[in-house]
């Protein structure tokens, strides 16, 4: 049994979550911090920070500190991570005093990314930090049987990467990550709608989108949604009606580079573990894959059955907290 001070952190590219076992999710927030330039103090973090973004006036900055799931800005990471910390503090009803801390980090992370990511959760007083790699951790948080010899696929669609990954006997046999995700997608839109309207929206604007006709590579009917933005030939506000096949348009590079990277995996999975997967076919976290369409286009294109994960957004942070039972296991099939 572990104490309350132990916990687990999701530190993703659009959300960061804290895990506690006793409580479960304590803080689900997006990983955005909102500075003074002039003084380099950290205004806001998390929703509040969000809410500013594209809104502030000139010495107020909204960023995101991670970027394609690693930490692009140390500083401010470990700011963003002392605010979480105090809020998950209050959220747990005590003051975190050396927490042991089990935080995931993507598969692709280079070994200087995950000394950075380290090295920013110890900067806030945590007594022991464990990195657990995400495909795994997400696959513990979609119950999967992830010590036991037989394969499990899973395919994490997050903010920043996508990663794919045949995960038996505790550890990864086979994945591949790709910096394509939900931000990746969101900036496919804006594109889009900047060079076919002259129109430019902001991020919130073009997730908006994305969620709401946002759609998969299927046959659909189609829907239709106005968009605001500031129109770049006159500078003034102005609206556009626009559908979901043009969406599903500006999707496609992204999703076919998904496609590839699942199909490469599959292809490089030992000849022992191949029929585990034709039998129990492959999972689906992290947010990008509630992209409408997405399981029903997944399944055609790949011919093994795609199933969603309980709760995809969840996934990763379910799995690291859980994983502080068994991590010790789980580092020594990783060694």
């Amino acid at each position: 049994m572990f104490s309350q001070t132990e916990i687990g952190i999701d530190l993703g590219t659009a959300n960061l979550l804290v895990y506690s076992k006793n409580k479960g999710i304590v803080i689900n927030e997006p990983a955005v911090v909102a500075i003074d330039t002039a003084t380099m103090k950290v205004l806001a973090t998390g929703l509040e920070a969000k809410n500013m973004i594209g809104k502030t006036p000139g010495k107020v900055t909204a960023l995101r500190p991670l970027r394609d799931g690693v930490i692009a800005d140390f500083d401010m990471t470990a700011e963003m991570l002392k605010d979480v910390m105090k809020k998950a503090g209050k959220a747990l009803g005590f003051s975190i005093r050396k927490p042991n801390v089990v935080v995931c980090t993507p598969s692709g992370a280079t070994s200087v990314e995950k000394r950075a990511i380290h090295d920013a959760i110890k900067s806030f007083g945590a007594k022991t930090v464990h990195l657990i790699e995400e495909p795994v951790a997400a696959a513990i948080g979609a119950d999967l049987p992830v010590e036991e010899p037989i394969a499990n696929v899973i395919v994490d669609i997050g903010g920043g990467t996508t990663e794919v990954a045949i995960i038996s006997y505790g550890g990864v046999v086979s994945c591949n990550s790709i910096r394509v995700g939900g931000d990746r997608m969101d900036e496919d839109i804006i594109q889009y709608i900047r060079k076919q309207y002259n129109l430019l929206i902001g991020e919130r604007t073009a997730e908006q989108v994305k969620i709401e006709i946002g759609m998969a590579l299927i046959d659909h009917d189609v829907k239709k949604m106005d968009v605001r933005g500031r129109d770049l030939v006159t500078g003034l506000p102005k609206t556009i009606s626009i559908h979901s096949k043009e969406i599903q348009g500006a999707l496609k590079e992204s999703l076919l580079q998904v496609l590839e990277t699942i199909r490469v995996t599959l292809e490089n999975s030992p000849p022992e573990l191949s029929g585990d997967i034709v039998d129990r076919g492959v999972i689906l976290t992290g947010g990008g894959s509630l992209l409408q369409g997405m399981q029903e286009w997944l399944s055609q294109e790949i011919i093994v059955p795609v199933h969603l994960a309980p709760n995809p957004l969840e996934s990763v942070v379910i799995g690291t907290g859980r994983s502080l039972n068994i991590i010790n296991k789980l580092q020594k099939a990783l060694r």
